[in-house]
């Protein structure tokens, strides 16, 4: 018993004093000092217009509680999107997919450290009866056996099943396969889904802030001019109200951006925060800016993608919807395209950084017209249909197109908020 009891006593004072060895050593393996991958997320229109294609098909409003439906994902926008993902914070990802599998690496950017600045992520996964297993996976130069990469991805799936959004969404989705060079995903519909994913879209901070943006927007409608309301004066109301509240301007700017976008464009925030169906409401107004509706609705809507998604994102939207309207629609039309970058140099400049967010709401402070946040574009061709726009300009990418993107580039560095 009490050779036992001694030998118990030495291996917890090992395990005790090699455990931290253990883990320092482990997190030497995991990171690196160069990243694994170093790639940006370039969209294009046809990625938005097979995006949108897919939403189309599982429009929820078409759909019947418990029907069995598919989402079909090519490799191509797969991959975009879990890069574009990873831009997002920082690093790059990429996603291969072959039969019956998938090939998933990553390199991620780490706060200052003395071990490197990158978590590299190497994993194979493989298609089963459910959702795909991880079959192998390293991490920098660590090796990660199969069954413990495979324990943390359950406990990550307990974990955020104790989630309402994450445990509808695990016990919507039926199966995973990846055939052909797509992701097929098979899932059952529930009535409830809809509503468990808006609960949990925006955080208890940013709805506070997103209902103190709406409450004074519904002010503002109410005592502005029956004919028209100018987006200029409404966002510099926004601004200085932000400025007010003080905290973290960015987040302000944001919540403040994302409000106007949803009051410009006639919708109702509701449409995203159940909550919101109780807020005040403002009145239905005609939102203009340099006097036209069309410009207010583009760069509004693109200064909230922006300001919530990346730049990226919004340019691809503003140009697959002017590409879209020069087949069979309302034509090509750069003006609109200027809105569309304006809006997206906007909401870059309020939300990236505290020192643009602070910058804005400065600017706001004084005059703000539209003159200083919206270029000249009285002077740019628009309504062109398809043949016409590639005849001038030869398409998206033509020599003529890129040097007037380039002018138009030039017209909104040179207004006041972005000098």
């Amino acid at each position: 018993m009490r050779f036992s009891l001694k030998l118990f006593v030495v291996i917890l004072v090992l395990l005790t004093l090699g455990l931290p060895v253990v883990l320092v050593g482990a997190a030497f393996l995991a990171v690196d000092r160069q990243p694994l991958l170093t790639r940006t997320a370039e969209i294009k229109p046809e990625n938005i217009a097979r995006a949108r294609r897919i939403v189309d098909r599982n429009d929820p409003r078409r759909m019947r509680p418990g029907a069995l439906r598919s989402i079909l994902i090519g490799n191509e926008d797969l991959d975009l999107a879990a890069n574009y993902l990873a831009n997002r914070y920082g690093g790059s990802a990429s996603v291969v997919l072959q039969e019956g599998g998938a090939s998933v690496r990553a390199s991620l950017t780490l706060p200052a450290n003395p071990l490197g600045g990158f978590l590299n992520i190497d994993a194979a996964l493989v298609e089963t009866a459910g959702l795909p297993r991880v079959e192998s996976l390293r991490l920098g130069r660590l090796p990660v056996p199969g069954f413990v990469a495979e324990y943390l991805m359950r406990r990550a799936l307990e974990n955020a099943q104790a989630e309402t959004v994450a445990g509808a969404a695990a016990d919507a989705i039926k199966r995973v396969s990846m055939r052909g060079g797509a992701l097929l995903v098979e899932y059952e519909w529930s009535e409830h889904l809809p509503e468990a994913i808006k609960g949990v879209l925006v955080s208890n901070e940013d709805e506070n802030r997103l209902k103190a943006y709406q409450s004074r927007i519904a002010e503002v409608a109410a005592a502005g001019r029956k004919a028209g309301l100018p987006m200029d004066e409404v966002l510099r109301v926004l601004m200085r109200l932000a400025a007010e509240r003080g905290g973290d301007a960015a987040a302000e700017n944001r919540a403040a951006i994302i409000a106007l976008a949803f009051f410009v464009n006639g919708k109702g925030l509701g449409a995203v925060i159940p909550a919101a169906r109780d807020w005040p409401r403002p009145a239905p107004r005609n939102v203009t800016l340099a006097g036209r509706h069309d410009f207010a609705q583009h760069y509004s809507i693109s200064a909230a993608i922006a300001a919530s998604a990346g730049s990226p994102l919004a340019d691809a939207v503003g140009l697959y919807k002017e590409v879209e309207d020069s087949q069979g629609g309302s034509g090509f039309s750069f003006n609109d395209i200027a809105a569309d970058r304006a809006g997206v140099r906007f909401g870059e400049l309020a939300t990236t950084n505290p020192a643009g967010a602070q910058k804005v709401q400065r600017a706001a402070a004084g005059h703000f017209s539209a003159s200083e946040i919206f270029p000249e574009v009285k002077d740019l061709p628009e309504f062109m249909q398809d043949t016409e726009f590639k005849r001038r300009y030869g398409g998206i990418g033509g020599a003529e197109y890129r040097k007037m993107m380039a002018e138009i580039e030039r017209r909104i560095a040179a207004l006041a908020v972005f000098r």
